[in-house]
């Protein structure tokens, strides 16, 4: 299974998706987006808020975070499915109040949109804290 290991930044962005197009394939280009957003939204979360001001790391892989990507089969459907695999704070993005989005901007609480998107574009997801790690899992439908 292919994996890339990136610093727990916004500037792995790039790289991350150049590493999703060559796994993805070119004949899976209509589900780009959708793959694309939730990964990005998920790679700035942990370069945000998994690590914050830690003094002295937990673990050697401080700092990182794994993207992972394979084809799957799943209750006899082929995905694609795709994770990220931080050592930071336990964090499980799905355990949150949906946002109510049929408030204005300005009577909504802060966050959670982007969860929300990646609940909508993605087909199955999947929060997992073994080890010291929290791993997302995603995965579309081609």
């Amino acid at each position: 299974m292919p994996e890339i290991v990136l610093p727990a930044s916004q500037k792995s962005l790039g790289q991350a998706l150049d590493f999703l197009h060559k796994h993805l394939g070119e004949d899976h280009r209509q589900m780009q987006t959708h793959v694309e957003l939730a990964v990005e939204e998920l790679l700035v979360n942990v370069a945000s808020y998994a690590y914050g001001n830690v003094e002295e790391p937990k673990h050697a892989k401080h700092g990182q975070v794994v993207l992972g990507c394979n084809w799957v089969n799943m209750d006899g459907i082929r995905q694609f499915c795709v994770w990220l695999r931080d050592w930071g704070k336990p964090y499980n993005p799905f355990n949150y109040e949906t946002p109510d989005t049929s408030l204005s901007v300005e009577e909504r609480k802060l966050g959670g949109l982007g969860v929300h998107l990646i609940k909508h574009v993605s087909n199955h997801y999947v929060y997992c804290e073994a080890d010291g790690s929290n791993t997302v899992e995603l995965f579309f439908k081609p």
